[in-house]
């Protein structure tokens, strides 16, 4: 067809065609929890962590570039593990590596049924809707995969718009903001909070999806490294901007509020209700329930790879194998109101201390084992990471095991403690 006679909405659709992956990655990490955690560095320390977005952004881009490589030239990251450490050990990884997914499921579900709960008037709990989401997730998981990329490319740009329009005029100093890409003294006091946003933002699921998915775009060689950078540029550029305003605009409404922590599920809506008037806390509430629901696919599209990989079958997304892995470890979200009981976390907590988990346990162990794949020629051959690569690229794993070390005494005592 002629680009001449091509409609907006024909180029929207060639666009997404051409690009998209990036959003399925980045949509998995913008969950629920990315808003809550932003939201509450942005109630607890201000602009302090403003550093940590753009750092947690540009390391999950480092990463997603190092898998995206590791797809072209080599083999998917589990397929990896799995020559190099046999079977069994890749196998106890996969497992050690799904409970993290399954966490954040848990996290998520409750997520969209409190969401759903409060536009009901709270006539119904979330908790019986968590239930029936963790089965709309389960039937959306399963649809094509060009149907779920779209429907993530539409949700990451919405939020963004909705939360570049709340922070433009919420009143927040420049010189303030400016200061907070700047680590100083005071991060010293938010590491925890760091962690949770590196946990959220270069998330470790990804390092596996995309050596896996990156096949789907076409692109298999050296020649198509630049799209495939282009499109991870796009969906990070996206995903940092709408962290960043979220954090800014709590900072900037909350905090001179009165409030130091999050004290409900609605709490950060109350910042767009600042601005916009009420009707924004059903717009909140509602970006909140699509962020969350969204994010649950890609992440349990994870373990229903990485397990057979890691086991030596070999599986692709529609397969049997793939799609009762998926069905019956998302369906574990069910179990959502008794870890909430049971831990007497809040559906708040949970959605911010879940990610944190994978921040502290899981993302060392996967950046490691990305950062080992990339250096490896006998995978990689002649496209091994060049030195200025490494330097680079070992940033993501030198970050993710230190802040890991200090911060894991915070987590655990939040966990145990009853969150927050």
């Amino acid at each position: 067809m002629s680009t001449k006679n091509r409609t907006p909405f024909q180029d929207l659709v060639g666009l997404s065609q051409k690009y998209g992956l990036a959003f399925v990655m980045v949509a998995s990490y913008f969950g629920s929890g990315s808003v809550f955690i932003a939201s509450q560095a942005g109630v607890m320390h201000g602009y302090t962590l403003l550093w940590a977005v753009v750092g947690a952004a540009f390391l999950g881009f480092i990463a997603q570039d190092m898998s995206a490589r590791l797809g072209i030239h080599g083999e998917s990251l589990m397929v990896f593990t799995r020559k190099k450490l046999g079977r069994p050990l890749a196998t106890t990884i996969a497992i050690f590596l799904s409970v993290g997914c399954i966490a954040w499921t848990l996290g998520l579900v409750a997520a969209v049924g409190a969401g759903i709960s409060f536009l009901l008037g709270g006539s119904v709990a979330w908790q019986p809707i968590a239930v029936l989401t963790t089965f709309a997730a389960i039937g959306v998981g399963l649809l094509h995969y060009d149907t779920v990329e779209n429907m993530m490319i539409a949700m990451m740009v919405s939020l963004m718009v909705v939360y570049v329009v709340v922070a433009l005029p919420s009143g927040a100093d420049p010189s303030s903001v400016m200061t907070g890409f700047v680590p100083g003294t005071d991060t010293l006091g938010a590491l925890a909070m760091a962690a949770g946003l590196l946990g959220t933002t270069a998330l470790w699921p990804n390092f596996f999806l995309e050596s896996i998915l990156v096949h789907t775009k076409g692109w298999t060689d050296e020649s198509d490294l630049p799209e495939a950078r282009a499109d991870l540029a796009i969906g990070y550029a996206v995903g940092g901007i709408t962290t960043i305003v979220i954090l800014i605009a709590a900072a900037a409404l909350l905090r001179p509020m009165g409030f130091t922590e999050l004290e409900s599920f609605i709490t950060p809506g109350k910042a767009m209700v600042e601005v916009l008037g009420a009707w924004a806390m059903v717009l909140f509430v509602g970006g909140v329930i699509a962020a969350a629901f969204n994010s649950i696919i890609p992440i349990m599209w994870t373990p229903a790879y990485i397990l057979p990989q890691a086991a030596g079958y070999t599986v692709q997304k529609g397969d049997r194998l793939f799609n009762v892995l998926f069905a019956a470890l998302t369906g574990i979200g069910v179990f959502s109101p008794v870890v909430s009981w049971w831990l007497d976390l809040s559906v708040v907590d949970m959605v911010i201390l879940f990610p944190m988990y994978n921040g502290i346990f899981a993302l060392p162990v996967a950046a490691t084992l990305l950062f080992w794949a990339v250096n490896d020629r006998e995978t990689m051959g002649e496209y091994c990471n060049t030195n200025a690569l490494n330097v680079v690229n070992a940033l993501l794993v030198l970050l993710a095991v230190i802040l890991a070390a200090l911060s894991i005494q915070d987590f655990t005592e939040l966990i145990t403690g009853g969150g927050f």
